[in-house]
């Protein structure tokens, strides 16, 4: 009777184990979403093209790591990806590579800017990417939007780095910070080519055409925006590094995977 017992007993741990499990399918269901297969990781497509992925670490306009950025991967939609490929084989013959800093934004990622943007408490990051702009402008002047066209795959911030490439030093927390738009110098070092501004400033001289943009700089800014051009990317004017590939293979859809190996796992 006890070894009956005992089997019972045993079998009603099991059905509870059973029916636990059963009880978490509909949660289990809901994993994290996957990009489209018209997504790859740019590594996979040209791996000569430098990326310098900001929003996975602290030094960007926020001040910390982005939300959704688990690895610093650039993933667009493929048509892309090919063309990044097209326009770098030409720079290559140049001595000149493209550099990328964002590609894909996932939508929870913008939705982090969006509650930066609203606590005016949040200034670490002012002295170098906005020190002329108040923080409560933002949404004004275009600068934050609760929807970014880099959630649609076919958008991304770039510049061009001469050959050979040389290190960029890794940002230090609480270094001294210096103006975006400040000579190449006195700016966060960076490998790339003088732009008149660094990546992410928050300011009119960022804006591609901006009259007070001369000489080399002028000369660089077209070079990356004709290069680009050439393979079917637009510019935003209002700033110099965003392209987006057109026509656009998911031009209303904003999509939210993390950028992550994992998210286009068995892409090609």
């Amino acid at each position: 009777m006890t070894r009956l017992t005992s089997a019972a007993r045993s079998l009603a741990v099991a059905a509870a184990a059973l029916f636990a499990l059963s009880s978490v399918t509909p949660a289990a269901a809901r994993q994290e979403p996957r990009a489209p297969r018209d997504f790859v990781a740019l590594r996979s497509v040209d791996p000569t093209i430098i990326q310098e992925m900001r929003y996975p670490y602290e030094h960007n306009f926020t001040g910390a790591p982005v939300d959704g950025y688990d690895q610093p991967l650039c993933i667009l939609t493929r048509p892309a990806a090919e063309a990044l490929h097209r326009a770098q084989t030409k720079l290559l013959r140049r001595g000149y590579s493209l550099k990328v800093y964002d590609c894909y934004r996932p939508q929870r990622a913008v939705d982090n800017f969006v509650r930066w943007a609203e606590d005016p408490d949040a200034l670490t990051m002012k002295a170098e990417f906005y020190p002329r702009v108040d923080k409560s402008r933002l949404f004004a002047d275009g600068y934050i939007a609760e929807k970014s066209g880099h959630s649609r795959g076919s958008t991304m911030d770039l510049t061009l780095v001469k050959l050979p490439a040389l290190p960029t030093r890794p940002y230090r927390h609480g270094q001294q910070l210096a103006p975006c738009y400040a000579p190449k110098a006195q700016r966060f070092p960076d490998n790339s080519i003088d732009m008149g501004t660094g990546f992410d400033c928050f300011d009119t001289l960022a804006h591609t055409d901006d009259p007070r943009i001369k000489g080399v700089q002028r000369t660089h800014r077209d070079m990356l925006r004709t290069a680009l051009g050439a393979v079917g990317f637009v510019n935003l004017p209002e700033e110099w590094w965003h392209f987006t590939y057109q026509p656009e293979v998911f031009p209303d859809r904003y999509f939210d995977f993390p950028v992550a190996w994992r998210s286009v796992a068995g892409h090609r």
